[in-house]
């Protein structure tokens, strides 16, 4: 495991607590005092606790610059979600529809572990397509209709509007 400078920690810290506190209030659903007092004492613990496992972004995640790019995924993966929907249901529906299943293999530039991950749900998530593996930056994804075997052409297919906003988030 890295050793992180104080800078570094104070601002995962600040991260983990930040989204930690907005879960509090999505669960609690409340702004009564006492309960967001002891929300904000108890993601704090939970914050300096965890510093080192589950936070992998600095301040420097929350510049407006990354927030549109955020945004500007989300809506890329939802209408990623929609189309794809609508392509696995119409094979289901109907299935004289030909299908080509198979495993293909591409490679990522995204540069950190956690935006590799981000990329894999992302490909999980998408009916159809399945992350079976990551290999560094090898990605093994089961695809359920093969249209190319040719790694940059899946990667497009597959990956490529996913990671061209990763790489400006992360």
């Amino acid at each position: 495991m890295q050793t992180l400078s104080f800078s570094q920690k104070l601002s995962r810290f600040i991260i983990s607590w930040i989204l930690l506190m907005m879960l509090w209030i999505a669960f609690t659903s409340s702004f009564v005092t006492q309960e967001l007092l002891v929300g904000v004492f108890a993601t704090m613990i939970i914050s300096f606790f965890t510093v080192n496992l589950f936070t992998c972004c600095t301040l420097a995640i929350l510049s407006p610059v990354k927030i549109f790019y955020m945004v500007k995924y989300i809506i890329v993966l939802l209408i990623a979600l929609i189309k794809s929907n609508f392509d696995v249901a119409r094979r289901v529906l109907t299935p004289s529809l030909p299908i080509n299943p198979g495993i293909v293999k591409f490679k990522s530039k995204l540069p950190t572990e956690f935006s590799r991950m981000v990329l894999a749900n992302s490909i999980t998530l998408t009916p159809g397509t399945l992350s079976i593996d990551i290999i560094e930056d090898t990605f093994y994804i089961h695809w359920i209709d093969v249209k190319t075997t040719d790694p940059e052409e899946a990667f497009k297919e597959i990956a490529g509007q996913f990671e061209e906003i990763l790489l400006k988030i992360f």
